[in-house]
């Protein structure tokens, strides 16, 4: 008996290589971009159909749920820096927080791993069972509750890379479906013509998108009126914006890099990020108060500055606050408010408790520090900034979100203002930008990304960052640039998500012929037993 056998034969050795199957997956995803960790799902894979081999059904929920806690143990373990913020009122919670982030998103993955137990497939076309079952549960988990798309499996793919550009077909989603099917396929390549079938199907699919992937990055945008813009980085560190004393320098911070000289053409749109300056909206840009006066100083006239921050309506005794973006045009004596934007989907624990009674009751309480959270604003719609230019706002993780805006074919760009200083130098930033990008490429619609410490960038129709138009984590400075052509309107604009619905149905389709198949078999046995 080998070592390997001795090891498999362990009743916890099931599990532990679930574990690292869901490792090795998010391994794939950048900032580590190590795509042989996609392999991780063929593990996974053979490791739910060994369970279904004389085991109970709980053993394989366990093992499914086992590769979820690792792979988004290891997928967003950052936001404990975002408790470590405020450490010593709110410190405690970051290993629970981590914790419990993991454990629950997993709970998406151990129902897969049922669903696809249920439907009890046994050939090689079980790998479209798998996908179709992980990939509904990946559905679900971006639209329970608030949702919470974090590191969808088809948003592996750097984006701007050629795979990454079928989610202008099928969405992110969708392409989850795909990425599935082609990496769980190595799994099933011994089983006889059915495995070689599967494994060279697998193939072809990598082959399709890279191939479809390089023919789209080279597709035509639009030729528009200029427009330019400038995007402002401070790099205020999020532990700052507690010490009042600080306030002016950070105000300072921002009003200067606004201020600075252009090299060309001057920007006719300045961005600040999300939260840019700690202090309500409705204070600050109070008729004759220093700091209204000096975002004034810092704009030219005509220009247009979009500032990411929290306001609120109500009686001042019980408020109601909003997450906004706030559109500012500077005429020659004022700043008007042209627009607001307020956000809609909230993060669970950052800007809302769910079940707030009961976790307050133990202590827990949201990050915002604001009365009882943010309340939700109205579903996201374009917002007008000047005559010639509508955005679509996005403020923070609404930019995960596939298919959240809905399609408009007067709006220019998109605006992702997002405060992303919760998280540090850590992977979470570097996993925001790329997961933010898939929405330029479902929607040929280039994006501006603004953020207080990076990542901030311009991001093209195909969702690659333009060439010295990023700022990365710890920099300090503007991003001057003409705001990107858009292309034409893509499949996914007008079908949304029926694309993944037509995959869901190859797999339900495939795991039906496989139980009928399976019944013909029986029932040809019983005959022969007569």
């Amino acid at each position: 008996m080998t070592a390997w056998t001795r090891f498999r034969e362990r009743s916890w050795s099931g599990p532990l290589l679930a574990l690292a199957a869901g490792l090795a997956a998010a391994l794939a995803h950048p900032p580590f971009g190590l795509l042989p960790g996609l392999l991780g799902y063929a593990l996974l894979l053979h490791l739910l159909d060994t369970a279904s081999e004389a085991k109970p059904l709980r053993s394989t929920f366990w093992r499914a749920w086992m590769a979820g806690v690792g792979y988004f143990g290891l997928g967003t373990w950052w936001i404990g820096e975002a408790f470590l913020v405020d450490a010593a009122n709110q410190g405690w919670m970051a290993p629970f927080a981590i914790a419990a982030m993991a454990a629950g998103l997993a709970l998406f993955w151990g129902l897969a791993g049922l669903l696809y137990r249920i439907a009890s497939p046994k050939s090689a076309l079980r790998v479209l069972t798998f996908a179709g079952a992980f990939a509904a549960l990946e559905w679900a988990r971006g639209h329970v509750l608030t949702g919470f798309p974090w590191n969808l499996p088809g948003e592996t793919w750097r984006a701007g890379s050629a795979p990454s550009q079928t989610a202008a077909l099928v969405g992110a989603y969708g392409l989850t479906w795909i990425t599935l099917a082609i990496a769980a396929a190595p799994a099933v390549w011994r089983e006889g013509r059915g495995g070689r079938v599967a494994l060279a199907s697998a193939a072809a699919g990598l082959a399709g998108l890279y191939g479809y992937g390089g023919l789209a990055l080279h597709k035509p945008v639009r030729q528009e009126p200029s427009i330019t813009v400038r995007i402002v980085q401070a790099d205020i560190q999020q532990d700052a914006k507690w010490d009042a004393a600080r306030f002016a320098q950070i105000v300072q911070a921002y009003v200067s890099l606004t201020a600075k000289p252009y090299a060309g053409q001057p920007a006719d749109l300045v961005i600040w990020p999300e939260g840019a300056l700690p202090a309500a909206i409705n204070d600050y840009l109070a008729p004759g108060t220093w700091v209204r006066q000096a975002i004034f100083d810092s704009v030219r006239p005509g220009q247009t500055l979009l500032i990411g921050g929290y306001r609120y309506e109500g009686p001042i005794d019980r408020p109601v606050y909003y997450n906004s973006l706030i559109a500012l045009r500077r005429t020659p004596s004022d700043l008007e408010i042209v627009g607001v934007y307020d956000k809609h989907r909230l993060v669970p624990f950052g800007e809302y408790l769910p079940a707030e009674r009961f976790l307050t009751q133990i202590g827990f309480k949201s990050l915002a520090h604001l009365g009882d959270g943010f309340a939700t604003g109205p579903r996201p719609a374009p917002l007008r900034v000047s005559p010639d230019l509508l955005i679509q706002p996005l403020i923070c993780y609404e930019s995960l979100f596939p298919g959240l805006a809905k399609k408009n074919n007067d709006v220019r760009v998109l605006v992702n203002v997002s405060n992303d200083a919760w998280f540090g130098v850590t992977s979470g930033p570097l996993q925001h930008l790329n997961l933010a990008s898939y929405r330029a490429i479902e929607r040929a619609t280039p994006i501006l990304r603004a953020t207080p410490t990076g990542v901030s960038a311009v991001i093209d129709a195909n969702g690659q960052v333009f060439t010295g138009a990023r700022l990365d984590l710890g920099q300090r400075g503007v991003i001057d640039r003409q705001i990107p052509g858009r292309g034409e309107l893509t499949p996914f604009d007008n079908f949304g998500d029926a694309p993944l619905l037509a995959l869901l149905l190859i797999s339900v389709v495939a795991s039906a012929r496989l139980r009928a198949g399976k019944s013909l078999w029986t029932l040809a046995l019983r005959k022969d037993s007569r």
